[in-house]
């Protein structure tokens, strides 16, 4: 196992993406988090694991600057994010996506996409509404954006559809895209898989790893399907009432023991097996 404060990037030498240093959160006298520390590499596929309520929630809203911890640092290629707004954390390259489908059902595939590019269209108001060679510009190098997007996560059959009529497992794969659409260099996963059958979980597990392996951006995953987190994370952080109890490989993960006290109640009869078979609470 790494120490509290050591991650992949600082044993091979390379500055990490994402540092969070002793992260403590208390809403009055509940503690969400108790000093917390984790790192997260360029392009790694991070998974954070936990029961209901150990925390994992709290650390995505740490990050995206939805929560500000009391004590604690989190900084991205060495910049500090606590105290920025959720906005500009997410100007600076954090993008999210949420268990519960936050899209616009109204809108086709396509506008659903340009909204999370708009931020980096650029301009102003009255820019855009002059038609300015300037918002012209924009307006054509967002759509290609978008577009590359739409092919990328095979959505080119429904990209002018109305979202609402879409099924859910799509949606899922429209808010992966729109959060894409925002350029980030960290994607906050939310149970990505959550709610989906089996095809759409396989399907949305090769966009996972195609957007790690070829678009080359990092992600921390918070999932409850204990398959797919060991499948694809290349480390896991398990939290439990707030505390970090475990960090390191899928394989080292799944044989600590208070890991297994966590999520098997004690159970020690191939540990494996009960990760590969069962589901623990998010």
């Amino acid at each position: 196992m790494t120490s509290p404060t050591t991650g992949a990037s600082s044993v091979s030498g390379i500055p990490p993406l994402l540092q969070a240093d002793d992260l403590t959160l208390r809403f009055g006298g509940n503690i969400a988090l108790d000093k917390v520390s984790f790192e997260v590499a360029e392009r790694e596929l991070f998974a954070i694991i936990g029961p209901n309520g150990a925390g994992k929630t709290s650390t995505f809203n740490c990050i995206s600057g939805v929560y500000r911890p009391q004590t604690g640092s989190i900084r991205l290629r060495g910049e500090e994010l606590l105290g920025m707004r959720p906005d500009t954390v997410a100007a600076k390259g954090v993008a999210r996506t949420f268990q519960n489908i936050e899209l616009f059902d109204n809108l086709t595939v396509l506008e659903n996409l340009l909204l999370g590019r708009h931020q980096h269209m650029g301009g102003s108001w009255w820019q855009a509404m002059a038609w300015l060679p300037s918002a012209r510009r924009a307006e054509l190098g967002a759509r290609r954006d978008v577009e590359n997007i739409i092919e990328f996560l095979d959505l080119t059959a429904v990209r002018q559809m109305p979202v609402g009529i879409l099924p859910y497992g799509i949606k899922k794969r429209i808010e992966l895209g729109r959060a894409l659409a925002m350029d980030p260099v960290l994607l906050l996963l939310d149970e990505p898989v959550a709610g989906m059958n089996a095809e759409e979980t396989e399907d949305m597990a090769r966009f996972i790893l195609d957007v790690r392996d070829q678009l080359r951006i990092a992600m921390i995953m918070v999932e409850h399907d204990m398959r797919l987190v060991m499948d694809l994370a290349d480390r896991v952080m398990v939290i439990d009432f707030g505390q970090r109890i475990a960090l390191g490989t899928p394989a080292q993960v799944q044989r600590d023991p208070a890991v297994i006290a966590a999520y098997l109640g004690g159970a020690t009869d191939d540990v494996k097996g009960q990760f590969d078979h069962s589901e623990a609470s998010s």
